[in-house]
C-alpha cells in the first residue's frame, strides 16, 4: 500500500474511532430495571407536585376505582388508565411484526393530568376516549383523546370553573422520562434520547434542549426521540402554553419533557389542544405531515449529503424493492462520481510503485545521512514527476461522502427489519450467520476484512517492516470495528472495496504495461 493510501486508511480509522468512541453518544452497557423505575417514579413525583390536584380526597362520595382501557389496531396498541387520564403503554407495530413500547420501562403513567386524580370515563371507542374529573376545589377537567389509525393523534383538555374565586390549576402535558425502544437498541437508548424543540419563526431551527426551561410560544413543537422513534407534542396554538420543561438528572438518565400552561384568571373555561405523534422516525413518512418532524432524523455533520444519499437510496429501492440491492447500486453511483479522484489517487499509487526501487536504493545508500537522504528523495520525486501526496487529497475529499453515507445508513429507520438475501434479515443490525454456543458469527465483516487484505496486497509498495505490519493489522482492526455495525453499512463497505479493487487492477495493469 502506498504512503498516500496508508495515510487515507489511517485518517479514516482515526475519524471513525474518534466519532464512534468519543463524539457518538456512548451506550449504557446495562439498563437496570429497578433503577429505571426509581428514576421514573422520582420524575413523575416531581411533575405531580406541580399540579393543583395531586391526590383524590378519600372523603369524597364519588370515589371511582382505577380502570384500564385497551386500544389496538394494525398500527399500535395502547393501555390507558383513568388515574390521571394517562397512558400506561403505547406500542407500535413494526414491519417484522414485533411491537415496541414507546413508554420507557418504569416511566408509566405518562401524559397524566393531575396524576393522583381518578377520572370518570365518559365514553370510550377505538377512536375517542373522554375522561372527566370534577374536583372539590371547584374545577372540572374534561380530557379527550382523539385517536387516529396511524401515528398522529390529538389531546384536548378543557378546564372549567364550577365556582368563582378559586385558585387556577397548572396544566402540564408530559412524556417520559425516556422513550422506549427494542432490545437491540437498549444499550444505547439512554444516551441517544434527546429533548428537542423546533422554532416557530424563521430562521427555522431544531434545538437540542438542556435542563433549562424554554418559552413555549417560541416553538412549533417539542419532542423526545432516540435513534428510531419519536414522541412529539404539536400545540394547535403554541401561545396557550407558557413553558417547555426538559428534565434530566444527569447523562446516565433519560430525558423527560413537559408542556406547561397557567389557566387565565379572567376566564371561566379554556381548552388546550395538542396534536401528538407517537411512532417511528421514517424520514419519508414524517415529511408527509409538513411539520418538519423529519428534521429529527440525524444525518450527521454532512447532513445535506446524507439527505441526497437517502433520496437516491429511496429511488433505487423503488426500482428493486430491496434496500440491500439499493445500497449496492448507490455505492456504484458514488464510485462513478468520485472516479476522477480515485483515478488520480491510483495513478499516484502506480507512480510511487514505479520509483520505489530508486527510493529503496537511496535509503540504503544514505541511511546515515538524513538530510542528504531527504534531498535525494525530493530530487527523485521532481525528476520522475511524482507527487508523494498526489493521492492523499483526492481520498480526503471522499471522506465527507463516505461519512454522510455512513451516518445515513446507521440512522435510517427504513432499513429496520429490511432484509437483503439469504441470512441477512435486518439491514439495521449486524448479520447473524451462525451461532457457536452463545457466540454469533457475523459473516459480512469477515468478508469485508478479507477484501481489505486483498486490496492492500494489490497496492503494497512499502518495504518498511513497520508499515507492512500496520498494513496487515488494518483489515483486522476494521473487521473488529464493523463487527456489530448494521449489515447495511458493511454491505456498502464490501461493495466499495470490490469496486476499488477492480479499478486498481485495471489502472495498475495499464500503467505497468507502459513501463
Amino acid at each position: 500500500m502506498q504512503k498516500n493510501s496508508f495515510l487515507f486508511v489511517i485518517l479514516s480509522s482515526i475519524t471513525i474511532f474518534v466519532w464512534f468512541f468519543f463524539l457518538a453518544p456512548k451506550g449504557q452497557h446495562q439498563v437496570v430495571q429497578s433503577s429505571t423505575q426509581s428514576r421514573a417514579a422520582t420524575s413523575l413525583e416531581n411533575v405531580s407536585k406541580k399540579s393543583t390536584f395531586d391526590t383524590i380526597n378519600p372523603n369524597e362520595s364519588y370515589i371511582i376505582d382505577e380502570e384500564k382501557i385497551n386500544i389496538e389496531n394494525e398500527t399500535y396498541r395502547a393501555v390507558l388508565t383513568n388515574k390521571g387520564a394517562a397512558i400506561l403503554t403505547w406500542s407500535v407495530k413494526e414491519n417484522n411484526g414485533q411491537w415496541v413500547d414507546l413508554v420507557f420501562p418504569g416511566a408509566q403513567p405518562t401524559m397524566a393530568s393531575f396524576p393522583g386524580s381518578i377520572y370518570k370515563i365518559v365514553s370510550k371507542t377505538n377512536n375517542k376516549i373522554v375522561f372527566e374529573y370534577t374536583s372539590k376545589e371547584g374545577w372540572k377537567i374534561t380530557k379527550t383523546y382523539n385517536l387516529d389509525k396511524n401515528y398522529m393523534h390529538n389531546l384536548n383538555i378543557l378546564i372549567e370553573r364550577t365556582r368563582e374565586n378559586v385558585i387556577a390549576p397548572q396544566i402540564d402535558i408530559s412524556w417520559g422520562p425516556g422513550l422506549g425502544t427494542d432490545l437491540k437498541e437498549e444499550k444505547e437508548n439512554i444516551s441517544l434520547t434527546r429533548a428537542l424543540a423546533y422554532t416557530i419563526d424563521k430562521p427555522y431551527k431544531l434545538k437540542k434542549l438542556k435542563n433549562e426551561p424554554e418559552l413555549a410560544p417560541s416553538y412549533k413543537w417539542v419532542a423526545i426521540d432516540n435513534r428510531y422513534f419519536l414522541a412529539a407534542f404539536i400545540p394547535e396554538n403554541s401561545k396557550d402554553f407558557d413553558k417547555i420543561i426538559p428534565s434530566r438528572l444527569d447523562k446516565k438518565h433519560p430525558f423527560g419533557i413537559s408542556l406547561e400552561a397557567t389557566f387565565p384568571k379572567d376566564l371561566a373555561k379554556k381548552g388546550y389542544s395538542v396534536n401528538f405523534y407517537l411512532g417511528p422516525k421514517g424520514y419519508t413518512y414524517l415529511k408527509t405531515y409538513n411539520l418538519d418532524l423529519e428534521k429529527t432524523v440525524d444525518f450527521g455533520f454532512f447532513g445535506f449529503l446524507g439527505k441526497i444519499a437517502f433520496s437516491v437510496l429511496t429511488f433505487f429501492y423503488g426500482l428493486t424493492n430491496n434496500y440491500g440491492w439499493a445500497i449496492i447500486m448507490i455505492t456504484v453511483v458514488i464510485q462513478i462520481l468520485v472516479f476522477p479522484l480515485t483515478l488520480k489517487s491510483l495513478k499516484s499509487t502506480a507512480s510511487m510503485k514505479r520509483v520505489q526501487p530508486l527510493i529503496k536504493e537511496i535509503q540504503t545508500k544514505y541511511k546515515d545521512e538524513p538530510q542528504r537522504l531527504q534531498s535525494e528523495m525530493i530530487n527523485i520525486y521532481r525528476t520522475q514527476k511524482v507527487n508523494p501526496l498526489g493521492g492523499c487529497l483526492p481520498m480526503l475529499l471522499q471522506l465527507p461522502i463516505f461519512w454522510a453515507f455512513f451516518t445515513m445508513l446507521r440512522n435510517a429507520y427504513e432499513l429496520r427489519s429490511a432484509s437483503w438475501i439469504l441470512w441477512v434479515k435486518d439491514l439495521s443490525a449486524a448479520d447473524h450467520f451462525i451461532m457457536i454456543g452463545s457466540f454469533c458469527i457475523h459473516l459480512l465483516p469477515l468478508i469485508m476484512g478479507f477484501g481489505m487484505f486483498l486490496q492492500q496486497k494489490m497496492t503494497a509498495i512499502t518495504s518498511d517492516p513497520t508499515q507492512k505490519k500496520i498494513m496487515y493489522i488494518m483489515p483486522v482492526l476494521f473487521t473488529f470495528m464493523f463487527w456489530s455495525f448494521p449489515s447495511g453499512l458493511v454491505i456498502y463497505w464490501i461493495t466499495n472495496s470490490a469496486i476499488s479493487m477492480i479499478e486498481q487492477y485495471f489502472v495498475l495493469k495499464k500503467v505497468q504495461s507502459r513501463v
